[in-house]
């Protein structure tokens, strides 16, 4: 028998997680700069879920995504302010917020889920409309490179920047992370039709990784440099060496990995115009 939704009831103190998607085109990224001419996705739910609480609630993230990014599968965890039901977060949530951020699922966990510090994993995919023309329709859900691409050459130079390694050359100069290591676990380039798809999954990211990983095998697919150049940037330890940073309207954060004890639902990557 299926099970009824929403069932849950959360009291005063309870942790929630929550998972969301949102379409990062209209705002300067997710976290909050608590200025009101400045327009964030945590700020939103934030706004949102403090109307159904009826009380200040304060979200933390799994990962901040910057200006113009989007997400398929954010989570987020908030220590409940008020008795509520899961339908009153998820439902009742989603009438405040915009129409271009959604709430998925809410869900109890222990005190010692945190979104952000429990995660083993995040994926991310970058979305590149290959074709001589721009698109209309989904000018700020994919980058536009009308340069022909290589998918092949790019698959095999994202397999030079897997294990745990240094990406100093593959992350933004003003990256506040005290380490550059990150242990990424597959880098895919496939296409599909004049779609090129990077799938990209790591323990964690640093700042403008993916981005300036995107501009890299940009440039390889485009035959601007060899194969090898990916490793050579990365043996660099120099953000100069690399490419560009690529745009962020086709990045988009599609899955957060956490221990199975926390029994939080499973969903398959977005973005909603791609196969799972």
């Amino acid at each position: 028998m299926n099970k009824p939704p929403f069932t849950a009831q959360f009291n005063l103190g309870d942790r929630v997680a929550m998972a969301v998607s949102y379409d990062g085109s209209a705002f300067h990224g997710w976290q909050s700069q608590r200025k009101p001419q400045v327009a964030t996705v945590q700020e939103a739910l934030e706004q949102a879920l403090s109307k159904i609480a009826d009380a200040p609630v304060i979200v933390q993230c799994a990962g901040r995504t910057d200006a113009g990014v989007h997400a398929s599968h954010q989570i987020v965890h908030f220590d409940s302010p008020a008795e509520r039901g899961e339908k009153a977060w998820v439902s009742g949530g989603n009438t405040h917020l915009p129409a271009n951020i959604a709430i998925h699922w809410a869900k109890p966990v222990p005190e010692s889920f945190h979104a952000r510090f429990s995660a083993t994993a995040r994926r991310y995919r970058y979305v590149i409309l290959n074709s001589p023309a721009r698109s209309a329709l989904l000018s700020g859900g994919v980058t536009w490179e009308n340069r022909p691409l290589d998918e092949q050459a790019m698959h095999r130079a994202g397999q030079l920047l897997l294990g745990e390694l240094d990406f100093t050359s593959y992350r933004a100069v003003a990256c506040q992370s005290r380490t550059p290591m990150r242990n990424v676990h597959f880098i895919e380039v496939s296409r599909s039709g004049d779609r090129v798809m990077i799938d990209i999954q790591a323990n964690a990211f640093l700042h403008h990784m993916v981005r300036n990983i995107a501009g890299v095998l940009i440039d390889i697919g485009a035959g601007i440099k060899p194969v090898q150049w990916a490793e050579e940037v990365l043996l660099a330890k120099d953000r100069s060496a690399a490419a560009v940073t690529a745009p962020p309207f086709g990045l988009y954060l599609v899955g957060v990995t956490y221990p199975d004890h926390f029994q939080l639902p499973h969903s398959g990557p977005g973005p909603w115009f791609l196969s799972p």
